[in-house]
């Protein structure tokens, strides 16, 4: 069973506020996007198990229109803490405990993306921190959002990825990624999504399918019948090559147009579906 997951980051924002939101008004966002990717979902349902991580203002509409179809929803990110009988009972302002959101209908979180990634760096930064105590801080809090995430019912997509500063050990990176980041986690209830950092973005290389290939070889040998997705995009331009590649296990897709009136839309999100599983 292959894996095709959506991250729509922050894309309910309107272009006139800098996002690529052209699809609903902000207030029914969620609702237009689930409503209009169910049946990808629905349609291949024997083929691939579809997840879309919604922004979290936008959950309650997607869920609802997510209704009883195959397309799950989940939310980016949870806290490290959560609520607890007999213990916090809720003094997470500003927070996302993991209880919140599986309350809500969430089945499944995104954790570990490089963008949450360098958020962690950027504030251990302030703090004087840098170098590799900076990195083993950061998976060590990653774990404990895992930790939390499987204790209140949900499935975790694992993000993980070298930078261009890192290539150079590219494979004790990324081994330290996955094994501290879900070493106390259980791992049949993980998907990891490899991001190649230094690869991603207008200018840079894209990752070929020889290199994608050794890193899911090597995740794998970290952490045996683990599945692993290309989380670098899944695109119509890569569909085909990803699919050919026997150790991937799906895709992230987040933009399916670059160029032009930038943004996510619905009937390509089909086109890269089709092309990916061959249909």
């Amino acid at each position: 069973m292959k894996h095709v997951f959506l991250n729509l980051k922050r894309f309910d924002v309107l272009p006139e506020r800098g996002g690529v939101n052209r699809l609903a008004e902000p207030a029914r966002w969620g609702e237009v996007v689930i409503s209009s990717i169910r049946d990808v979902a629905d349609a291949h349902v024997d083929e691939a198990e579809f997840v879309a991580f919604m922004p979290e203002a936008q959950l309650i509409g997607a869920l609802a229109a997510a209704g009883d179809s195959s397309l799950a929803v989940g939310c980016q990110g949870v806290y490290t803490a959560d609520t607890a009988q007999g213990g916090n009972f809720g003094a997470f302002t500003t927070l996302r405990p993991a209880n919140a959101m599986a309350q809500l209908g969430c089945g499944w979180v995104l954790i570990g993306h490089c963008e949450e990634r360098e958020s962690l760096r950027a504030v251990m930064g302030e703090a004087g921190v840098s170098g590799a105590d900076v990195e083993a801080a950061a998976n060590r809090i990653l774990a404990r959002e895992v930790v939390a995430a499987q204790a209140a019912g949900m499935r975790v997509l694992f993000c993980l990825g070298e930078r261009a500063s890192e290539q150079g050990n590219w494979d004790e990176v990324l081994s330290a990624q996955i094994a501290e980041g879900i070493a106390d986690a259980d791992p049949t209830r993980v998907v990891v999504a490899y991001e190649p950092v230094w690869s991603i973005g207008p200018g840079k290389t894209p990752a070929d399918a020889s290199y994608i290939q050794k890193v899911a070889r090597l995740l794998k040998g970290c952490v045996p019948g683990v599945d692993v997705v290309y989380g670098g995009g899944l695109k119509a331009d890569n569909a085909r090559m990803l699919a050919d590649i026997e150790e991937i296990d799906g895709g992230l897709i987040a933009l399916t147009r670059f160029t032009g009136q930038i943004g996510f839309y619905p009937e390509e999100y089909a086109e890269i579906v089709r092309l990916y599983l061959g249909g």
